[in-house]
């Protein structure tokens, strides 16, 4: 069971991503220098680092993929699902992540392999 400090950071983590709200990228990096912190003192931390890093990387696909199909009609209503999306999931995974859980966001594209380590 991962300690309440590697809960905590995990949890973090997640909400962390909720700053690409504010400015565009700031929460990917806010999210990629959290897990270059501790990634190598903690396996929890890492495996959150990597779902979190693939959710984002996958997030950015699909935002690109509604702001090409914005020209038939969809795309605005894909990207207004992605920002539902991404809202209500950091606070989902963030609070499972608190409670030691860790999963993959759904329909996430693996890039980063999250191992069990």
């Amino acid at each position: 069971m991962p300690t309440k400090q590697e809960r905590n950071w995990a949890m973090l983590m997640h909400f962390a991503q909720l700053l690409n709200m504010l400015f565009p990228f700031l929460g990917l990096i806010a999210v990629i220098v959290m897990w270059q912190l501790k990634k190598e003192e903690s396996p929890f931390i890492d495996r959150h680092g990597k779902i979190i890093l693939n959710w984002m990387f996958s997030y950015m696909l699909y935002a690109l993929a509604g702001f090409l199909l914005v020209y038939v009609g969809v795309g605005v209503l894909i990207l207004v699902i992605l920002k539902f999306a991404i809202l209500i999931l950091a606070i989902i995974w963030g609070i499972r992540a608190n409670n030691g859980e860790s999963a993959p966001y759904p329909l996430s594209i693996t890039f980063l392999k999250p191992g069990e380590r």
